[in-house]
């Protein structure tokens, strides 16, 4: 009988060694992979399917025949285009004017000496202990008497500034030395010019870290909206969509649909902005 020898065996063992757990570890991931995006599949294959396959026993995983009518509908019946532009219109306005105001505060918490400061950052990483529900009732009651209801000001306001923007651009901004902007402060650029021409281009990643935070946290939300607004052409696009659950409950390919439509825009905008997104969020913690 043929026998190895130690010596020939070693290179195998080592090489299983280096090997097996690169293969467990990248099949655990897929098969996680897989399970995550396996409702998200059927849904887009749902949207496709004739009216009342998606309730089929047992059920399809996808369309016998491919169809678009229920994007139609939701687009010439439904009138889901107004509710589609008023997401993105509230998302990209508060998104915007909020990356303006946290970095702001952000930049002055992190570089400004004044008074109270380190006591009134610490009152703010307090205050998110304090569930956004609690903070609902009192902050309607504020904006009925500024008469800000059923209005999109009242839907932007409370995501205008978050306190978690604040610190995440606050950590990432001690980690610029002190130093580059009191040289730019001797060469005669202004405290304005400083933080557009300076500190900003210097935050980008963490920017659009919290850019995306921000969107698909308005995007998503349902609760604020639905509290505030009344007038029925206002309406956020999932506002909408759960009154037309309300309306179509027995339509699963027709809310399937306007589901695709409610998560397409945002995972193609982390899509395109994954890289920035995992800088911003890998340098915030070496940074901080």
């Amino acid at each position: 009988m043929p026998t190895h020898s130690p010596a020939r065996l070693a290179p195998h063992r080592r090489f299983l060694q280096r090997v097996l757990p690169s293969l467990c570890l990248h099949g655990g991931l897929a098969l996680l992979a897989a399970l995550t995006l396996t409702p998200l599949l059927w849904m887009l294959a749902a949207s496709l399917m004739p009216p009342g396959e998606a309730n089929s026993y047992p059920p399809r995983l996808w369309p016998s025949l491919i169809t678009f009518e229920h994007y139609a509908v939701l687009f010439t019946r439904l009138d889901l285009a107004r509710y589609l532009f008023n997401s993105t219109l509230l998302a990209s306005a508060v998104t915007l004017i909020s990356l303006l105001i946290n970095s702001m505060a952000g930049y002055a918490f992190a570089k400004f000496r004044f008074r109270g400061r380190d006591p009134l950052f610490r009152g703010l990483l307090a205050a998110l202990a304090i569930p956004a529900q609690a903070a609902m009732l009192p902050l309607f009651l504020l904006l009925k008497q500024f008469g800000l209801i059923n209005t999109w000001w009242g839907v932007m306001i409370p995501g205008l500034a978050s306190i978690f923007g604040i610190f995440l651009i606050r950590q990432y901004l001690l980690a610029i030395p002190d130093s580059l902007l009191d040289a730019a402060r001797m060469d005669g650029a202004g405290e304005f010019r400083i933080y557009w021409a300076l500190v900003l281009p210097l935050c980008r990643p963490i920017l659009v870290t919290l850019a995306i935070f921000t969107f698909l946290g308005v995007w998503n939300d349902f609760m604020w909206p639905l509290i505030v607004l009344s007038d029925s052409s206002r309406y956020t696009l999932p506002v909408a969509l759960a009154n037309l659950l309300g309306e179509h409950v027995q339509d699963t390919e027709l809310m399937m649909a306007g589901s695709v439509l409610t998560v397409l825009p945002v995972l193609l905008l982390f899509v395109a902005l994954q890289k920035h997104y995992i800088a911003g969020i890998l340098m915030g913690g070496m940074k901080g």
